[in-house]
């Protein structure tokens, strides 16, 4: 007889800056769980769930059922797929994470349109709490007084955060401007490929961002080719869309990067583009925090062809999220056309027609130095300007740190207000990452103590 594995369901109740997690005694050789709320307003909360299976066996699919009390509905949910029916609704996979192996989890999130927390709930057809009507008038809906943030809407940072202070970003000439219109300037890191690295980019990875490293700016890089969007469409958006969330939770503006790099001509990818950012565009909508970047490296293009592509893929976007910033790549891998022998000035003399768009330029410090210094600040008085991609590396990502040029960067940066996002939060095995090898395995990142040369010359830069 094969052992049947077992499903363990895991959520805490808590409410922003303080858990309340409840703990529920149950039959013999029934699973344990606990709930969380990860936040909650006057009519409403986000809730995550964790399935985790904690036997020596893999199993390949799951399914959560769970029951809500009248007037509560489910109206959103991430990494999952939702039905209802009546007032049970089920959580079934996304589709890359129907496989839990052994030992392993696997986290889902939604969101509530009501106070009520589940009264029951089912995982893979067998009892996952002991849980009935809440007793306390506590776990049953949420209170002002509990939180600070208890009227907040999702997606809406607590005061102090990068977002709950600049709030909806908008570009005003050739800068990029707070909600109030002051010129605000973002430091951050991007991600590596999400196909590599998934490991990285936990939530005490974007804790140690957020909190340790006073990061404004967390680029998510969703490669389309190399394994990526293309192999899998639904399961990268979800991912994308898992982390967008996390960046929301802790007040960090999340720029979304359509990761093109070969092949260079953008509109090979023109029709995924629409379908992912229709996708992204209507999940986020009501949100403050998200850029969208709609081609990360052109090249071998011209900037006419470019042009053609982001006038195509911004309506898309517009049509669900009218108020966002979009950046469009620039020629030669986002070096406004340098490294192909052109200039700024093709983009200057024939902008994207479109508002509240900005220009991607990318930089690799031993590589690109006093010539690409000098174009972007004759760009930068022109066009509004965001640094999406930078390394302290050569172009290749590896190397060593040059850091005189990078410090060379960072000053001319800062002057210009010009925002930025290094590569990369990753621990791999390049001079360009910012973690040691084996660092995200081991959920290590707090500290200096993890940190690759470039790892502590960016924590520096950043937190000061």
């Amino acid at each position: 007889m094969k052992r049947r594995p077992k499903v363990l369901l895991a959520a805490a109740l808590a409410v922003a800056a303080a858990t309340a997690t409840a703990f529920f005694a149950l039959p013999a050789g029934a699973e344990t769980a606990t709930f969380t709320v990860t936040n909650s307003w006057n009519n409403g909360y986000q809730g995550q769930v964790t399935v985790g299976n904690d036997t020596s066996s893999s199993i390949s699919t799951w399914k959560v059922e769970l029951t809500l009390p009248a007037g509560t509905t489910v109206g959103q949910a991430w990494n999952a797929t939702i039905s209802s029916a009546g007032n049970t609704v089920t959580f079934t996979p996304a589709g890359w994470n129907a496989t839990i192996a052994a030992g392993a989890s696997t986290s889902f999130g939604f969101i509530a349109n009501g106070s009520g927390r589940p009264t029951s709930c089912l995982v893979n057809g067998k009892a996952c709490t002991g849980v009935t009507t809440p007793s306390s008038p506590a776990a049953s809906s949420p209170s002002a007084s509990a939180s600070p943030s208890a009227s907040a809407s999702p997606g809406t940072p607590t005061s102090g955060t990068p977002v709950g202070v600049n709030g909806q970003l908008r570009v005003c000439g050739t800068k990029l401007c707070n909600e109030s219109g002051s010129a605000v300037q973002l430091k951050g890191m991007s991600t590596h490929g999400l196909q590599w690295f998934p490991s990285c980019y936990t939530d005490a990875s974007l804790d140690v961002l957020a909190n340790e490293w006073n990061a404004d700016l967390f680029r998510i890089s969703m490669y389309v080719q190399e394994g990526g969007y293309e192999t899998n469409p639904s399961g990268f958006t979800a991912q994308v869309n898992n982390l967008v969330e996390k960046a929301t939770a802790r007040g960090l503006y999340a720029l979304v990067d359509f990761h093109i790099l070969t092949p260079g001509d953008p509109n090979f990818n023109l029709e995924r583009a629409k379908t992912f950012f229709r996708e992204v565009s209507a999940r986020h909508a009501s949100k403050k925090n998200v850029i969208y970047e709609i081609a990360n490296e052109p090249n071998g293009v011209s900037w006419a062809q470019i042009k053609s592509y982001a006038e195509q893929v911004i309506p898309i976007i517009r049509a669900n999220d009218p108020d966002a910033v979009v950046v469009v790549g620039s020629r030669g891998w986002s070096s406004l056309g340098v490294s192909e022998g052109g200039s700024s000035s093709e983009i200057i003399s024939n902008p994207v027609n479109a508002s509240n768009v900005m220009y991607a330029f990318h930089f690799y410090a031993a590589s690109h130095q006093a010539n690409y210094r000098a174009e972007v600040e004759r760009a930068a008085a022109s066009i509004p300007l965001f640094v999406t991609e930078f390394g302290t590396v050569s172009y290749t990502g590896d190397g060593a740190v040059d850091v005189a040029s990078t410090n060379a960067w960072f000053d001319l940066l800062d002057r210009l207000k010009i925002s930025y996002a290094n590569w990369t939060y990753s621990d791999a095995s390049e001079g360009s990452a910012a973690f040691r090898p084996g660092t995200c395995n081991a959920g290590s990142f707090a500290g200096t103590g993890s940190l690759t040369e470039s790892g502590a010359l960016l924590r520096n830069r950043i937190r000061a």
